[in-house]
């Protein structure tokens, strides 16, 4: 081997030298952009959340106890918890359903593109479209929500469905959430059916196992990972949503989430400390959740 300036010659071949510093030059912008769009402002909010609504003085833990003591944002942190149950539970649910039954037809294409045609939509746009199908007018009055129309023609009242009892108007937004995100779950879900050793089943079945028993005890423990990040994926989402509760209801009728009142502590209120608080907290939580993913699946690979 033959050195000539800052290339070896092996035979023919001539193998350019790497500097010690090369590496750190291709991944210098990466870590610029890190720095400015995500470390600092997180950094930054951290650091505001501990001042008062002009970011100016100092306020300790001011924010954080009103966050966990006010009314407003103990109502929106309870519907945050019914959206994180709910919304993520029932969206699986379906979603693993059509996803298992749609493999056994021969329109599976047409069921999973009609299915997952809602996750194509922007979230506002979601949230107006079924804005006017829960819309509401008097009886007297010409009905433009598909809802009410159907309720009226079938000889019913119409119903306020946004305005009803708290647990009823935070459902109406979650099945928006679920309408949305159910394609995504089906698409998933299908992926990973599909790899599943099909001799696994064909063997549970020879072995005398029906239909029910073979998703149960051979189908189901194979999804289990799959079903695991789905869930944690449509949590943070939930812990976060915005778009479907400002379009909706802006908060009213008992729908407010954290989210959004992150948003009117900001842009209506003008407290910058108690928005970066929420802030905080908020990706405090999101960490939490995706922790405990990741340490789950290290556990079950361990194990």
């Amino acid at each position: 081997m033959i050195e000539v300036g800052s290339y070896f010659l092996h035979g023919e071949r001539r193998v350019m030298k790497t500097r010690w510093f090369t590496p750190w030059l291709c991944i210098l912008p990466a870590v610029i952009l890190v720095t400015i769009f995500l470390a600092y402002p997180t950094v930054r909010t951290i650091q505001l959340s501990f001042y008062d609504r002009q970011g100016r003085n100092f306020v300790g833990l001011n924010n954080y106890w009103y966050i966990f003591r006010h009314k407003s944002t103990l109502l929106a942190i309870r519907n945050n918890l019914l959206w994180m149950t709910v919304f993520p539970s029932i969206s699986v649910i379906l979603g693993l359903i059509v996803a298992i039954l749609a493999d056994r037809v021969s329109y599976e294409k047409v069921i999973k593109g009609i299915v997952f045609m809602p996750m194509a939509i922007s979230f506002v746009g979601a949230g107006v479209i079924w804005k006017f199908v829960y819309a509401y007018k008097p009886k007297e009055v010409s009905q433009i929500g598909l809802l009410n129309a159907i309720v009226v023609a079938c000889g019913g009242q119409p119903i306020a469905w946004l305005s009803q009892r708290p647990w009823i108007n935070n459902l109406c937004l979650i099945i928006i959430g679920i309408w949305i995100w159910t394609g995504f779950c089906v698409v998933i879900f299908s992926a990973a059916y599909r790899n599943i050793s099909k001799e696994i089943i064909e063997a549970a079945r020879i072995d005398g196992a029906n239909e029910w028993q073979a998703f149960w005890r051979v189908i189901l423990p194979q999804l289990k990972p799959t079903i695991a990040a789905v869930m944690t994926t449509l949590m943070v989402f939930a812990l976060k949503v915005f778009d479907i509760v400002y379009v909706t209801t802006n908060g009213l009728f008992d729908t407010e989430v954290l989210v959004n009142r992150m948003y009117k502590e900001m842009f209506l209120y003008h407290n910058v400390g108690r928005a970066c608080a929420i802030a905080v907290v908020l990706f405090i939580a999101s960490v939490l959740i995706l922790g405990y993913n990741i340490r789950s699946r290290f556990v079950r690979k361990g194990g």
